[in-house]
């Protein structure tokens, strides 16, 4: 039998789980979105739909010539799920950020090991095309 204090524990128990920011989910899109150059290409010849050449033609020509665009697009979807995160939370002030602040450096860890966890995977299976 649940007790009015028992539903409480558990209400206030999700909204803390609810009050974090998603570290991880903003950290993994924003590294994948800056890596996206290499590991698109990667992912259609694991599945099958282009050869492994074409895919390396494809990831070298969009590494070599785009690789910055990419990386700047990875940077603004992290910072737009950061600020999109903060806001739903009413927290995008400073102090908000100031508050947030161990949790943000982690985001941008995750992120940069995102990137680099890929592109080592990448690099990786091109030498076998």
């Amino acid at each position: 039998m649940t007790t009015a204090s028992d539903r409480t524990n558990d209400t206030t128990g999700r909204q803390r789980v609810r009050d974090r920011l998603p570290m991880w989910r903003m950290g993994i899109t924003g590294g994948l979105v800056g890596i996206l150059c290499c590991v698109g290409p990667t992912a259609l010849a694991l599945l099958g739909v282009v050869s492994a050449g074409t895919a390396f033609a494809w990831a070298t020509t969009l590494y070599d010539d785009y690789a910055w665009w990419f990386r700047l697009a990875g940077l603004a979807v992290l910072v737009l799920l950061v600020w999109w995160n903060l806001r739903r939370r009413d927290q995008c002030s400073i102090a908000g950020v100031k508050r947030w602040r161990v949790r943000l450096v982690g985001v941008l860890v995750i992120a940069v090991a995102t990137y680099a966890l890929l592109y080592g995977v990448t690099t990786w299976l091109g030498t076998f095309a």
